[in-house]
């Protein structure tokens, strides 16, 4: 949270769909680029939030360098031709900012994102093929803050198919599943605690659709950065103790143990 108390959202993108894929197609459905849409539907439902954007093409680590992420209560992450030129570096400094309390919100394609994988620890593959079918966004958990206000099931008439197996751990919450016109399945909305950090994974969005517009998919997305914020928490990776054990008479003059004043290590986020 900034100075003036307001929440501070920073939309990243990867940037290389809108330029190198079929740009004239992607440019008549998100003239902004994809980071545009979102962070458009985060400042109409979020007038109060800074919202920023940035790329894999923006100065200074594409925009996700250390005074960047200091600064910043959500990132959202959409990804999916260059997962592999995002540098190791700055997956290391995503992931101490996530670690010591920084939401993260993981959009589509960025299932296979360095970050994301790595946080989870599995492969995160998955099921797919782009046919632009309908898919039914369904609710299974409507008390959950992502799902307030949200119908169910969403409609969006043409989507990138994503279905089951999706190779993940089990979720803190599983929020939303979706159904394809062929009848696969697939955990479409599920969050997850890493150190202090707080993930939600929102599988619609396709470039190739223009989903980002939908108001539905903007509800989830805001209800999310609502939820994953943390403002109030002080930014530091979890504390790791080490407690000596000592010996010691009880009472009864039998011999136990006990806990000496405890060893602190602070992990301290560069």
């Amino acid at each position: 949270m900034n100075s003036a108390g307001k929440l501070n959202v920073l939309v990243w993108n990867e940037g290389v769909h809108e330029a190198l894929n079929d740009p004239a197609h992607i440019g008549r459905i998100y003239p902004d680029g994809i980071h545009g849409a979102i962070a458009a539907g985060l400042r109409e439902a979020l007038p109060d939030a800074d919202i920023s954007t940035a790329t894999l093409q923006t100065n200074n680590d594409y925009g996700l360098s250390e005074e960047a992420l200091a600064g910043t209560d959500v990132l959202l992450w959409w990804g999916h031709k260059a997962h592999a030129e995002v540098s190791d570096h700055v997956v290391d400094r995503v992931q101490r900012h996530v670690l010591g309390g920084m939401g993260l919100i993981v959009l589509h394609s960025g299932h296979f994102a360095k970050i994301f994988t790595r946080l989870l620890g599995t492969t995160c593959s998955l099921a797919w093929r782009n046919e632009g079918e309908q898919e039914l966004i369904w609710t299974v958990k409507p008390s959950h803050p992502i799902a307030d206000g949200v119908e169910s099931p969403i409609v969006i008439p043409e989507q990138e198919m994503y279905g089951e197996l999706f190779d993940i751990p089990d979720p803190d919450d599983l929020i939303f599943i979706s159904s394809f016109a062929g009848g696969e399945v697939f955990r479409s909305g599920v969050t997850f605690t890493r150190g202090k950090g707080r993930i939600f994974y929102f599988s619609p969005g396709d470039q190739e659709y223009p989903v980002y517009h939908h108001p539905q998919i903007r509800r989830v997305i805001a209800n999310a950065v609502g939820w994953a914020a943390q403002p109030d928490v002080t930014r530091a990776a979890p504390e790791v103790r080490n407690q000596p054990r000592t010996r010691y008479e009880d009472r009864s003059g039998s011999e136990q143990l006990r806990a000496s004043t405890p060893v602190t290590h602070e992990v301290a986020l560069r």
